[in-house]
């Protein structure tokens, strides 16, 4: 399928909008108030830092809300409003936030159910009104809603667009896009629908077994058995691993995105020489702003002495997810926990600890007095922060 060809002639039908309806002044009031904070400013302005009895709250100088996000969640308000009585669908979570998505809900905003882990889309009538989510929608997804004459609503973050766009010019190149990412993920599945051949790396060791199997072949069976649902139609690591580019999942860790892009880089280099590399390896740019200002504040937390790190964000936001591994790694105590909800009396904590399931954790805030830095992942309100900060000091001040 020519991708490139169908989006073109998608963006220019009468019943595809990716700019709005002009009723964002008015939902602005009714965001302003359900997400953002009195309490957060304040912090900022002075240094980050907030000090009340014993307790020491240290934020990140970047988190929450990014951009594509905050442009995700106006425009599907603004759909509700441009389209009141109609029935309104997202193919996805609007964006990994439990009370952002519940709140659509309460809209009368549905969600494409899903049936034997597929979406069914056979609830959608035609000429309903559909959102693609922040993440994007596969080809065939989109193709699928210009067939049944749906209104699309295109609440794909600019930064996801910029991955397709390299991976369109993979295709072009007849190049395998090498994708970081989670193979499983909504913005994976988007990512690769738009490839020709393509092969998905989770981590630094699966990207290390690809290129061990470049220099010095091995067991194909193997390898198909080790990525099994994360390559393209056809895919034959014999023939299509001799050129390859870089993409990746946007909310994947910078770092490591870097170095998996350095690996392949050197690969490439050694297997066909240094003045034969540009015809066998590519790497365009495509790490998000927002993912690496988040990620580089959380470096910057850990400068401070903290007793404690709380990752506040959705527990499948693969963004808050990496702020946490980030946390885990450096040593510091951490929790992630998506909303004020899981701090629970009696110095108990409701969290998940990384790649397993929610747990309860008693006396967690052990220390006095406790230095406890805060962030938030990409999808995270500021709301959501200051009612977590105002429910740790309650806590502490025994109200």
């Amino acid at each position: 399928m020519d991708t490139k060809a169908f989006t073109r002639t998608l963006k220019k039908s009468e019943n595809y909008n990716r700019k709005g309806f002009g009723h964002a002044e008015e939902v602005a009031v009714v965001i302003e108030s359900a997400y953002q904070s009195n309490l957060i400013p304040k912090i900022r302005e002075n240094n980050y830092t907030l000090q009340q009895g014993d307790v020491t709250i240290k934020l990140a100088k970047a988190f929450g809300f990014c951009w594509g996000v905050e442009r995700s969640v106006v425009m599907a308000y603004e759909t509700r409003k441009h389209f009141p009585t109609a029935q309104i669908w997202i193919t996805y979570q609007l964006i990994h936030n439990p009370s952002v998505n519940q709140d659509l809900r309460d809209l009368q905003i549905n969600f494409i159910p899903m049936m034997n882990g597929k979406k069914d889309f056979s609830v959608v009538g035609n000429n309903d009104v559909v959102i693609l989510p922040a993440f994007g929608a596969s080809i065939q997804e989109m193709q699928m809603l210009k067939e049944k004459s749906c209104t699309i609503v295109d609440a794909t973050c600019p930064w996801v667009s910029k991955v397709w766009n390299a991976v369109e010019k993979h295709k072009k190149k007849k190049i395998t896009s090498i994708i970081h990412g989670k193979y499983s993920h909504a913005e994976t599945i988007a990512t690769s629908s738009f490839a020709d051949k393509y092969l998905i790396v989770l981590n630094n060791l699966q990207a290390e077994y690809v290129c061990n199997y470049i220099l010095n072949s091995g067991n194909r069976d193997e390898f198909m058995a080790k990525f099994k649902g994360a390559y393209s139609e056809g895919f034959d690591p014999d023939q299509d691993l001799e050129q390859v580019g870089i993409a990746n999942q946007t909310t994947m860790m910078k770092s490591e995105t870097e170095e998996i892009g350095k690996l392949f880089e050197r690969t490439m280099s050694k297997k066909y020489g240094p003045d034969k590399l540009n015809e066998h390896y590519q790497n365009l740019n495509t790490i998000c702003d927002a993912t690496q200002e988040r990620q580089d504040a959380m470096a910057g937390l850990f400068n401070q002495k903290l007793d404690i790190m709380l990752v506040i964000g959705g527990f499948n936001s693969s963004n808050t997810t990496h702020l946490h591994e980030m946390a885990i790694e450096s040593g510091i105590p951490s929790y992630h926990i998506d909303s004020d909800s899981r701090i629970l009396s009696g110095n108990r904590i409701e969290h998940k600890p990384l790649g397993c399931e929610v747990e309860i954790s008693e006396g967690w805030l052990h220390k006095t007095p406790v230095v406890i830095g805060v962030t938030s992942g990409a999808s995270t309100p500021d709301k959501v922060v200051e009612d977590t900060i105002h429910k740790i000091l309650a806590m502490k001040s025994g109200r």
